[in-house]
């Protein structure tokens, strides 16, 4: 089990590490004492949430997950993506899956920050499970430009390969520049590329009373941060990100992908799909 390092991950990591874990999508690797600790003791509260008629943290995390990872499978069965970067990775078991499911045809690169990369990296390495085309790199999401940034990375990619960028969990957490920043990058980065696909998610503020701030006040506590709710309307978010410089872009109900429950509250966090050709 993960130890020695877990203090220096993040608290959204370790939770949603352990939750993958706990849900038959990762490895024993991945484990870790604080995500476990942390899982433990958000149990009380997300009943409790759940009771005010807020959705379940964990329910809506799967959802999501695996809805991102239905849109991945669909672009790379379909041959329009090889290449995959994976922005604030963390401790994200999507990597070794996708690595390992595709071989040598795929090329995976999990980034974070400088010591979150480190300790995926060595996790992977000591557990062998760094397949071919499978990396990892240093990112820094808001920054656009310069060394590890994600126009540098981009560098190291096949120009004449269709290419992804995932950011899952992350634009919820960040004030509205930031995501402008991170929109700008990505956009621009995947227009190098023949074919650019951008999957993410997102929390609109359109759900009135209790059950809104019940959730807020969960997920706040969870992140031990902020949570912003940048957009009242999907329309808003599509339009920031064409602007951003994306051909086409939509806002999927998780409920909507085969495997997903449509339970309560599940389709309160939407998933990106947005292009460039």
């Amino acid at each position: 089990m993960f130890r020695r390092t877990d203090a220096a991950i993040s608290p959204t990591a370790l939770y949603t590490g352990t939750v993958w874990r706990r849900n038959g999508l990762s490895h024993p690797a991945f484990a870790t004492f604080a995500g476990t600790a942390l899982w433990t003791g958000l149990v009380g509260p997300r009943r409790a949430a759940s009771l005010l008629g807020a959705p379940d943290l964990d329910t809506m995390l799967l959802a999501r997950h695996h809805s991102i990872d239905t849109l991945l499978e669909r672009a790379i069965d379909a041959g329009e993506i090889s290449q995959v970067v994976e922005i604030a990775a963390g401790l994200s078991p999507r990597g070794w899956r996708f690595a390992s499911r595709y071989g040598s045809d795929l090329t995976y690169i999990e980034t974070d920050l400088l010591a979150m990369s480190r300790r995926k990296e060595d996790l992977l390495t000591r557990a062998e499970l760094m397949g071919p085309g499978h990396r990892v790199r240093v990112l820094d999401a808001f920054k656009p430009t310069g060394p590890n940034s994600l126009d540098a990375l981009a560098n190291e990619l096949d120009p004449d390969q269709g290419t992804a960028v995932i950011t899952e969990g992350l634009i919820n957490y960040f004030p509205m520049p930031h995501v402008t920043t991170l929109w700008n990058s990505v956009g621009s980065t995947l227009h190098r590329f023949p074919r650019g696909l951008y999957l993410s998610d997102l929390h609109l503020d359109q759900s009135p009373g209790a059950v809104t701030a019940t959730a807020k006040v969960l997920i706040t506590a969870f992140v031990r941060g902020n949570v912003y709710l940048h957009f009242d309307r999907e329309q808003d978010a599509i339009d920031a990100l064409r602007k951003a410089g994306f051909d086409d872009a939509e806002l999927l109900l998780p409920s909507s992908f085969e495997g997903v429950d449509p339970v309560a509250g599940v389709d309160r966090n939407l998933i990106v799909r947005a292009t460039t050709a």
